[in-house]
């Protein structure tokens, strides 16, 4: 008996020993976690684009003469400004110059022919009244009398003819003005002159029907700058004009502009059959930011359909599946189940299962955080021994001391 007393103390002592050392060398250490704090603050619902949309300027004019010959001025080259009404192109215009002065010169002679006609006219109608006078007195004959009505009336349309003779001559000289007119370029609008495709001394012809020629010069407003972007089909219903958006600009990393929705498409495009989309047209608050973008730059934006601007929330990062956290309560992690409300990238509001001031864990890239884990908060007592990796197993690292 006295033997087996012996051999349990000794057993006991072992169990003892065994329980001391699990709890002070080999018990797991705890893991490091960093935390964050539920706060109040501005959380939107957005949508962005499928895709990268492309900024365009609204007023854009690639031009070419209308008749064909060689350029004698390029007034502008490329990349400088021009104002609506100025030349940026002139043909060489001699021979229509010459026409115009021809015309001219015929309408001199038809006025100066009317003039003739006209007085002539007036002269036989005084003859016509005057011969009727003395007719009614019986002075002269009535053959007479005929001739002279018929010389007046003669006249009368001779006038009418030249003046007819006029205003075609008149007609000749606007159209030969109007033709010389066609030998000069004018901006439509206060523009960049974005490209040249023709120099002083070449050649230009006119398109002929069914036959696009390139044009010579393309113009470009800066102050019409607007994004056009693909959104996603289903994202159409919640698209409307007036919506605000912010735009990313991928020349200008790092920054994003205000704007606001102007246009979406009535139709959705099904060209790509897996990725059917509908254009939406932003504008640029800032009209002044938008004219120093290059047209054809890749961007992005984000409209945002609904805010709500004191909402409890917490980054959208620290979210589990289903909508749960994990806290900290005694040392441990525990899973929170939350009530959510409006969401996006950033930030998720919660409506209920938690509060402000609340800390939950956002240090979730590593396997060892899971619930039941003892954890404690970098910075807050940690020493270097605690920031060190475990050194016993995940299973010793998930249970508690028996």
């Amino acid at each position: 008996m006295r033997r087996w007393m012996i051999r349990l103390l000794i057993l006991i002592a072992l169990l003892a020993a065994f329980w001391a050392l699990r709890v002070t060398v080999f018990q797991a250490k705890p893991v490091v976690v960093t935390v964050t704090r539920l706060d109040r603050g501005p959380v939107e619902a957005t949508v962005t684009n499928s895709r990268a949309g492309t900024l365009r300027s609204r007023r854009r004019a690639k031009l070419s003469p209308e008749i064909g010959g060689r350029v004698r001025l390029l007034p502008r080259r490329e990349g400088e400004r021009v104002a609506a009404g100025e030349v940026v192109l002139a043909l060489d215009d001699e021979v229509y110059q010459a026409r115009l002065t021809l015309a001219q010169r015929d309408l001199q002679a038809a006025q100066a022919e009317e003039e003739r006609a006209c007085l002539a006219a007036q002269r036989a109608a005084r003859e016509y009244q005057r011969l009727r006078t003395l007719s009614q007195s019986g002075i002269i004959s009535e053959d007479l009398l005929d001739q002279a009505q018929s010389q007046a009336e003669t006249s009368a349309a001779a006038c009418r003819a030249s003046g007819a003779g006029s205003a075609r001559a008149e007609a000749a000289v606007e159209l030969a003005r109007s033709e010389l007119s066609k030998t000069v370029l004018r901006a439509p609008f206060d523009a960049i002159v974005a490209d040249l495709s023709i120099e002083v001394g070449e050649w230009t012809t006119p398109s002929p029907p069914a036959l696009p020629v390139p044009a010579v010069i393309d113009l470009i407003d800066p102050g019409a700058i607007y994004l056009s972007a693909p959104m996603d089909e289903v994202d159409s219903a919640h698209l409307r004009s007036g919506l605000p958006a912010r735009i990313t600009v991928d020349s200008h990393r790092g920054r994003s502009f205000a704007g606001r929705v102007k246009r979406v498409a009535p139709y959705v495009l099904d060209i790509e059959q897996q990725n059917r989309t509908v254009e939406i047209e932003v504008e640029f608050d800032d009209s002044q930011v938008a004219a120093t973008l290059l047209p054809g730059t890749s961007a992005d934006v984000e409209v945002i359909l609904e805010v709500h601007h004191e909402a409890l929330r917490l980054p959208t990062s620290v979210l589990l599946e289903g909508d749960r956290v994990l806290v900290i309560e005694e040392g441990k992690l525990v899973e929170r189940q939350l009530s959510l409300g409006l969401s996006n990238w950033d930030f998720t509001e919660v409506l209920s299962g938690a509060e402000a001031g609340d800390e939950v864990v956002d240090s979730l890239d590593r396997p060892e955080v899971n619930a039941g884990v003892k954890v404690i908060v970098e910075g807050e007592g940690t020493t270097a021994t605690d920031l060190a990796p475990a050194s016993s197993s995940p299973a010793d690292a998930t249970a508690d001391p028996p």
